[in-house]
């Protein structure tokens, strides 16, 4: 680990973090309270950051590298300006298999509930990611979130009831029933100012819900339409693929502008097919790894641009593999390339996402 050039409480590289608390929020969701081993401060983050973390999973040649989201927000003042944090909490989501998929279970996930205890070390980068709000900020907030999604937005509703009481939030979730519905109590607890409005939609209630929930159906544009009421709002979206692409299109159609509505997926893009036609076409592309001191020739068998490496024994870093976190992200500097889909995640200046991009030009020059 290496400290911040400017001297603040922030550091570059990975840091080492121990599990000082394991708590179960869940059927699913277990969440990890995580502290510096050297004792240092933990800096301040924007609410709706994640946490890129590297684990060392037995039986795996290289350590694997996951992202998740911050679901706390609980700073401390420091002296000045300065605000720091006692722990980073991570809420994370026991993935199983697809359905319908011979796919197995999330590795990382499952390693984290099965493997991870109390006194274990993890090592994590500085907080990042871009689907953030402005605590300070006074138009009205709604937060919509179903299952996991859940987690980036406790720690929105609690700096943006924290910095303005008077702030109109809505805090609109969804959850099969209540033994999937983590953080009941403390989405509810966050503010008890009058701006401030929870409902919870259950698709499957059971009779031991009867009380927890407002009703019965899914947090959808109908109902945000009902319970919300206005347009005029910024729209923070987290959930799974349906769930979110539902709401785009639903409040698109309401007459929300694109520019007040914001989402965050960790949903993986589709694999890229090798097109035969192309290859018989001679379309290849020479890709130099500049820090590895490989050079490679590139056609469309090979994938993306974080494939191609990977095939070829360069250590290049990723987590969400989707174009969103930012984690393989990489001087390019020589060349261009194309995205198969437009990142969410904006790169550097100079910098692209090899997850989700391929060669444009014959020849291209990465900082791996």
């Amino acid at each position: 680990m290496a400290p911040a050039a400017d001297g603040s409480d922030t550091w570059s590289g990975w840091r080492d973090f121990v599990v000082a608390c394991k708590v179960k929020e869940s059927a699913e969701i277990t969440s990890f309270y995580l502290k510096p081993k050297d004792g240092g401060k933990l800096p301040d983050f924007k609410p709706g950051q994640f946490l890129t973390v590297k684990l060392s999973i037995p039986d795996l040649s290289r350590p694997t590298i996951r992202t998740y989201s911050l679901s706390d927000y609980a700073p401390t003042a420091g002296a000045g300006d300065e605000r720091h944090h006692q722990y980073y909490r991570l809420s994370i989501k026991r993935e199983g298999p697809p359905k319908g998929q011979d796919v197995p279970p999330g590795l990382a996930s499952n390693f984290m509930h099965d493997r991870v205890e109390e006194g274990t070390v993890i090592l994590a980068k500085p907080p990042s990611g871009k689907f953030v709000i402005d605590p300070e900020a006074t138009v009205p907030l709604v937060l919509l979130s179903n299952g996991v999604g859940i987690t980036p937005m406790l720690a929105m509703a609690k700096a943006a009831t924290r910095a303005n009481r008077d702030r109109p939030v809505w805090f609109l979730h969804g959850a099969r029933n209540g033994n999937y519905h983590a953080f009941h109590g403390d989405a509810l607890a966050i503010s008890d100012a009058p701006s401030y409005c929870v409902r919870y939609r259950y698709s499957r209630p059971r009779l031991e819900d009867e009380g927890k929930y407002d009703s019965e159906g899914y947090v959808d544009a109908e109902f945000v339409k009902a319970t919300v009421g206005t347009q005029d709002a910024e729209f923070y979206i987290c959930g799974s693929p349906s769930f979110m692409q539902s709401l785009q299109d639903g409040l698109k159609d309401w007459g929300v502008p694109e520019s007040r509505v914001f989402f965050e997926s960790f949903s993986k893009p589709k694999k890229v097919a090798a097109d035969p036609a192309a290859e018989i076409d001679g379309l290849a592309a020479e890709v130099v790894f500049a820090k590895s001191g490989k050079t490679a020739t590139w056609t469309p068998a090979g994938g993306t641009l974080l494939e191609f490496a990977e095939a070829n024994g360069v250590d290049a870093a990723s987590s969400c593999r989707g174009g969103i976190c930012l984690t393989c992200m990489c001087a390019l500097t020589s060349g261009e390339v194309e995205y198969l889909e437009p990142p969410t995640g904006e790169p550097d200046e100079g910098a692209v996402l090899v997850c989700i991009s391929k060669p444009k030009t014959d020849k291209v020059v990465l900082d791996l």
